[in-house]
This record gives structure tokens, C-alpha cells and sequence, in this order.
């Protein structure tokens, strides 16, 4: 799994690293995300075949400002250096870097003649988001793109293989950003797109049969797309995987028996489902406040997973379905470093196991979607919706209680159903039921109802750092409401969420 090439981005805080690195990923290439911090020495010691500077919020010519040794721009690795890491390879070779003209948002750009923009059309736009420019080239650089504005939009330097661009190429406002990246990679690097997910899967469980053999494996099974996935592979290459998943009674409508079928029966996996439904009912009865409702379900899925551990005895290694953006968000720390929000955190401190195993640290959500159809799995568990750790619960505001879950499930999976029957649910990136506190008056026939307000929440995302309101058509809303109206007792009012994040979450609590 070594061998593959490799093109490291180096992180100087900007806002759209971790969107950098996908982008790298997307052209077939394997890159690691790393602190701009990293020794010289240690960055070449993965042999990258690239190397690409990220933005950031600092001024290059401030003291303390980021900034790299001179030698690893000398090392004769391609660097591709954006925004503030364009700004850092001018400044590092002496060239000038001052203060204005400053530009944000859509600038129309011209290209010159260049490895970097071949086959980029001659006039296009770009995304800008700089206070500081390059006034003078560095010696041995020249300028190969423009704005109206902006006489440095991007530089080159061929006999060094060193390039910098202004703008922001891994965001969509550029028109052809994609392009010009994969020109980077494949003209400059010379990539051979050698990162693909079914090279990953074969490497993957192929070096978990050497490393695990025929130990005994846990795993602590969601039925989300991360823990599936990892359990699967995990599978497919070790004959002594038990997987314990906990039903706390607050699923979405036929999840279970779906995650059963699925696993058990579809898998042959060795798939312990546990039943606390009524111990969690329990738990949470009187329970208004939302994050009294996290702990209580976090705290009470513990005590049920020690006790199912327990009774499985020591365990070899215990799977987890860690990210790489957990990781990055961990301060890419030892694989041993798992994240206190992860969905399984807190399990190694009630299993008695030797290692951890993360067989999906070096992938991206939309890889570890890619990697589930890989390898077998289908369709309704890898785009499976996100869905928070303590379920309906944080979805039914004030107490949780058997009857709100009903109702809940069955509002929850109208509005699913028809967004499918739309053809929407490829476009929308989560959507789901929430069953409010507040009741209204209703007329169903001659007859006077006082029943709760359903909220339907729909969003587009990326990554769910940020969210906008998706535009659901007024007909599909209008079935939508209709149904869980009819269909659904308890509830005589819908209410469609049209407020974006930020400044909500996507969640109600």
C-alpha cells in the first residue's frame, strides 16, 4: 500500500484544505494533508511526486508569518503553491509582496501559454479571496495569468517545476479549476491516477488478512456508511469479526431489521443485534433538555455495549470507523488518537482489546461511499443519510416518549419515500422529520384536532459544515404533506425549514 504515489498538501490554515485534498483525490491521486509545520526532511521522506501549498489567513510579511525552508522548494518536487501559498513561494525567492489591490469573489481571468493551463480556455472566470498581491516577480519567474485587477493571478516558474496561482482552484466558482489541477498533477507531477477505491480495497483487505489473520475482531456496528464499511472490510479478510449492534430503540422505520438483513443475512457477518429499546425509553422519561438526551443515550449505549463485551470476552482488536477528516481534525495525531465525538468514542475504555484497527483513516466520506459499492454493499446503506448517534431522540423535541417515536418513524419515512419517488435524493444532501412540542388546531372533517406540528428539514451540502435550505418543488412538498397529514395520527400541520447553516445547525437540537 506504500507504493502509491503520493502528493502531500501542506496545510497553512486556510478554509478550504480539507476541500484541496478531495479535489486531489477526485483525479485519481493520493495526497496526505499535512501541517505546514512538518520537517523538510520528513515530507520528502514519502517520495511525494507534488507538493501543494495551501491558503490561509496569514501575511507573508508579518514576523511570525507561516513559512516553509527554502530547500524544500529546491528539493526538484513539483510545488504548486495557492492564494497564500503562492504569495509564501514569491516572497521565500524575493520576490515582492505588498498589501492591495485586494479582490474577492469571481474575477474573469486570462491565461498565457503554460503546462499548467493547457487546454483552459484563454479568458475564464476564477474565485479571488486575497488582501495582498505579488507586486514583483521573483527572479527566474514570469506571469502567466491575469485579472483586471490583479498583474500576478498566477506564475510559473517551468525549469523548477514551480507554480503559483492567486486564486482558488479547488473551489467550483472557478470555472476550470479542475482542469488546471489535474494539469498540475498529470503535466507537471506526472501522476499515473493510480488512486482508485477498488486498488484501495484489494490493498486494504489484503493487509488486514497479514496483519489480523485469524485473531478475534469487534466491532461496534452503527448500520452508518463509516462502520459499515470498515466492518465489511474487515470481513472480507478475517473469519473472527463480531459485531455488536445496539438498537436504542430510536432508528428510523425498518433501519434494524434492514441493518440485520444487510449484515447478518446478506454478509454472513457474525452480527449480535441487541434490543434496548425499552431501556433507553426508560432512560430519557422526563427528559426535556437536548443535551441531557445526548448524554443519557451516549452514556446508557455504553453500559449496553460493555455488557454485550463482556460476554464476548478479550477481543484481539476492535474496529473503528474513523475518517480522515477525523483525523485532520484530531491534529493528525497517532493512529492510536481517537476523536472524543466519534460515534464509537468512549468504547476502549470498557473493551479489553490489544489495538485498534482503522481501516478507512486515509479516506474521505465521499471515498468510504465509493469504497462501500466497491465492495459489495448496497446502495441503501452507503448513501444512507446522515444520522446523529443519538437518533430520533434529539429529532422529538421536549421528552422522547413510545408513542412521538411512532409517529416520528412513520412521518419521517413518508417524507423519505416521496423525496426518492422524486428523484431528489441523489441532489439533497440529508433530509428528515422532526416532531416539534408545539400543537395546533386542526379541522379533519367535522371534526376539531389539537395535534403537534411535524418540521421537515432539507438541506445541500458538501460536508455539512455549512448547509443552505434545499428547493424542494411546491408539488412534492405539497404530497409530502399531504400524506403524513393523512396518514400519520397525531399530526395536523407540517412546517418546511427554509433557514440555512449558518445561522442554524441542520439539526433542531
Amino acid at each position: 500500500m506504500n507504493d502509491r504515489q503520493t502528493v502531500i498538501v501542506l496545510d497553512f490554515g486556510g478554509q478550504y484544505n480539507q476541500l484541496i485534498a478531495r479535489r486531489v483525490r477526485e483525479q485519481g491521486v493520493y495526497c496526505e494533508l499535512l501541517p505546514f509545520t512538518t520537517p523538510t526532511a520528513k515530507i520528502l521522506e514519502k517520495s511525494p511526486i507534488g507538493i501543494i501549498f495551501t491558503g490561509g489567513p496569514s501575511t507573508v510579511t508579518d514576523k511570525d508569518a507561516p513559512c516553509v525552508e527554502r530547500a524544500l522548494l529546491e528539493a526538484g518536487v513539483p510545488v504548486l503553491g495557492i492564494c497564500y501559498g503562492c504569495q509564501l513561494m514569491a516572497h521565500t525567492f524575493g520576490g515582492v509582496v505588498s498589501e492591495g489591490p485586494r479582490e474577492y469573489g469571481r474575477r474573469t481571468m486570462s491565461v498565457l501559454e503554460s503546462k499548467l493551463f493547457e487546454g483552459v480556455s484563454p479568458t475564464s472566470m476564477c474565485w479571488m479571496s486575497h488582501t495582498s498581491y505579488i507586486e514583483k516577480l521573483p527572479e527566474g519567474f514570469h506571469s502567466i495569468a491575469v485579472t483586471p485587477t490583479c498583474p500576478v493571478a498566477a506564475m510559473a516558474c517551468e525549469d523548477k517545476k514551480l507554480y503559483g496561482v492567486q486564486f482558488h482552484p479547488e473551489v467550483v466558482h472557478t470555472e476550470e479549476g479542475g482542469k488546471i489541477l489535474h494539469n498540475f498533477l498529470y503535466n507537471v507531477c506526472g501522476a499515473k491516477g493510480d488512486w482508485t477505491m477498488g486498488n484501495f480495497a484489494a490493498e486494504t483487505i489484503a493487509a488486514l488478512r497479514e496483519k489480523i489473520g485469524d485473531k478475534k475482531v469487534l466491532c461496534a456496528l452503527s448500520g452508518g456508511v463509516d462502520s459499515a464499511v470498515a466492518a465489511t472490510l474487515v470481513h472480507k479478510a478475517c473469519p473472527n469479526l463480531v459485531c455488536v449492534y445496539v438498537d436504542h430503540g430510536l432508528m428510523r422505520k425498518n433501519e434494524t431489521e434492514e441493518i440485520v438483513r444487510v449484515f447478518r443475512d446478506g454478509q454472513g457477518m457474525d452480527l449480535i443485534a441487541v434490543d434496548a429499546s425499552k431501556r433507553f425509553l426508560a432512560a430519557l422519561k422526563g427528559v426535556t433538555e437536548p443535551e441531557k438526551k445526548r448524554k443519557i443515550i451516549g452514556a446508557e449505549f455504553i453500559k449496553v455495549f460493555e455488557e454485550e463485551a463482556k460476554k464476548i470476552g478479550a477481543v484481539d482488536y476492535l474496529v473503528q470507523g474513523t475518517i480522515y477528516p477525523d483525523v485532520i481534525e484530531s491534529g493528525l495525531g497517532a493512529s492510536a488518537k481517537i476523536k472524543s465525538h466519534h460515534n464509537v468514542g468512549g468504547l476502549p475504555d470498557v473493551v479489553d482489546f490489544k489495538e485498534i484497527v482503522e481501516p478507512l483513516r486515509d479516506l474521505f466520506k465521499d471515498e468510504v461511499r465509493a469504497c462501500g459499492f466497491e465492495i459489495g454493499l448496497p446502495a441503501s446503506i452507503v448513501m444512507r443519510q446522515p444520522f446523529p448517534g443519538p437518533g430520533l431522540g434529539i429529532r422529538i423535541i421536549g421528552e422522547v416518549t413510545a408513542e412521538k417515536v411512532k409517529i416520528l418513524q412513520d412521518a419521517d419515512y413518508i417524507f423519505r419515500e416521496e423525496i426518492a419517488r422524486a428523484g431528489l435524493d441523489k441532489e439533497i444532501w440529508q433530509y428528515f422529520a422532526v416532531l416539534t412540542n408545539v400543537q395546533t388546531v386542526g379541522v379533519m372533517g367535522d371534526e376539531r384536532t389539537y395535534d403537534r406540528v411535524c418540521g421537515l428539514r432539507a438541506v445541500t451540502s458538501v460536508d455539512g459544515m455549512t448547509a443552505d435550505w434545499a428547493r424542494i418543488p411546491y408539488d412534492v412538498l405539497e404530497v409530502i404533506s399531504s400524506r403524513i397529514v393523512n396518514e400519520v395520527k397525531g399530526i395536523n400541520r407540517i412546517a418546511y425549514d427554509i433557514t440555512s447553516k449558518p445561522p442554524s445547525t441542520i439539526e433542531w437540537e
